[in-house]
């Protein structure tokens, strides 16, 4: 990705010792100067890089000076070798630290602190969660599912897992306690293997879901599930607004509640009296800025008094909504901008 048109465009990279160099590539061929380098000192990479939601295959390096630098694979093999031997050229001083990479590679141990369920929680966290999606198999269609490798590349960028080996551990591990099951012809049938490090698959081809998933589908009403957490923050500001529909775009009154620590924004139905957000988000990453009167965005439609202000979230989900006044409407948006 570019520095300054924040584009993308296919570079030729060349690990070296200390650093990665890059080189424009122009009628399949490399140019014979380098375009740039990154230097690999006092580098950290973090992969699976999960910032871009649609680009599952990223790695992310970002150098001593705080530049960060998005580099997209062809693939997950290709994607997983190259950080780590980016990650071996970074400690390549260190010895030990690369006996300790290839040693966590290929070995597993439980965290004694760990928890399944509190796993389970977090996948599913509305906004940091573990983006359900529609999938076909085998001419069938599946509702709310995510992927062998999805599921992989989650855990080890949140933490729960340091490489993919230890993810697919511990995946197989959430199967057996029966908190997520394979659905589709590859993954039921690699449950059925006799050898337990296949029977939970690192694959983009791989369908799982949440086992309670087929009961909610049942229901009539779409439920709204929110951790704990996200719920536990600081209010630092709370009123009404009026915000626009996702589905049918008509425009309520809901009582906003902003909360830092951790920052999300949850809104609430007045003329319910179970005191629970009908939805809410999490700030980080989100935009938010107010749009001019004279023009109705083609986002919204119905009835538009004016004070209109949008919050586009990390996920590209779009929310329009009114203030009573001009004033409120600043006052809302700098009480946001502070927490995204």
């Amino acid at each position: 990705q570019g520095h300054v048109v924040r584009n993308w465009k296919v570079r030729w990279f060349v690990l070296l010792q200390d650093k990665l160099l890059y080189y424009k590539v122009e009628g399949g061929k490399k140019e014979p100067s380098p375009k740039g380098r990154i230097l690999l000192d006092g580098c950290t990479i973090i992969c699976p890089c999960l910032e871009y939601e649609n680009r599952p295959l990223l790695i992310k390096l970002k150098t001593k000076t705080n530049t960060d630098y998005f580099l997209e694979c062809c693939s997950r093999e290709e994607r997983d070798s190259w950080a780590l031997d980016i990650t071996g050229a970074i400690h390549a001083g260190h010895p030990v630290q690369v006996q300790e990479l290839h040693r966590m590679k290929n070995s597993f141990k439980l965290l004694e602190n760990i928890s399944l369920h509190n796993i389970v929680e977090r996948m599913y966290d509305s906004s940091t969660g573990i983006k359900l999606t529609r999938n076909l198999d085998q001419g069938n269609r599946y509702k709310e599912t995510f992927t062998g490798s999805a599921l992989v590349d989650w855990l080890i960028s949140n933490s729960f897992a340091v490489s993919r080996f230890e993810a697919v551990t511990l995946a197989s591990l959430l199967m057996d306690e029966n908190f997520i099951r394979p659905v589709g012809v590859r993954s039921t049938e690699a449950m059925r293997s006799s050898d337990p490090s296949e029977k939970f698959l690192d694959d983009s081809t791989a369908l799982y879901m949440f086992a309670e998933s087929s009961k909610k589908n049942t229901s009539s009403k779409e439920e709204v599930h929110f951790n704990i957490s996200e719920l536990s923050g600081t209010i630092v500001k709370q009123g009404f607004l009026v915000k626009q529909g996702h589905k049918r775009k008509n425009w309520k009154v809901r009582k906003f509640v902003l909360r830092a620590d951790p920052a999300f924004l949850h809104y609430y139905d007045p003329t319910k009296e179970d005191n629970k957000p009908v939805g809410g988000f999490s700030l980080r990453g989100c935009l938010v800025s107010a749009l001019e009167d004279n023009g109705v965005p083609a986002g919204v439609k119905g009835n538009v008094q004016g004070n209109l202000f949008k919050i586009i979230t990390k996920n590209d989900i779009h929310y329009y909504i009114q203030a009573s006044s001009k004033a409120e409407r600043v006052q809302w948006i700098e009480a946001i901008k502070r927490l995204t």
